[in-house]
C-alpha cells in the first residue's frame, strides 16, 4: 500500500510542477503512534518548485497541503 500512497502523493504534487521531488515513507518510525493506527502512513516530502518563488514558508506548506487535498485530512 505504501507504494500506492507514494505514487498518489507524487501524482497530486505534479500540479506544483516540481523541479525536484522526494517522497519518503517514514511509517516505520511511527509504528504504535495513535496517528498511525489507520495504516495510511507517515511521509516526508521534499519539493522544489518555481511555484514557491516569493512565498513565505507557511504559504509553501499551504500550497502543498492544498495539492494533496483529502490526503491531508488524517
Amino acid at each position: 500500500m505504501s507504494g500506492a500512497r507514494v505514487a498518489a502523493i507524487r501524482e497530486r504534487l505534479a500540479a506544483l510542477a516540481p523541479l525536484e521531488l522526494d517522497v519518503e515513507d517514514e511509517s516505520h518510525r511511527h509504528v504504535g503512534h495513535v496517528g498511525a493506527r489507520d495504516g495510511r502512513g507517515h511521509f516526508r516530502v521534499r519539493i522544489v518548485s518555481a511555484a514557491f518563488d516569493g512565498l513565505a514558508p507557511l504559504a509553501r506548506h499551504r500550497a502543498v497541503y492544498a495539492a494533496l487535498g483529502d490526503m491531508m485530512q488524517t
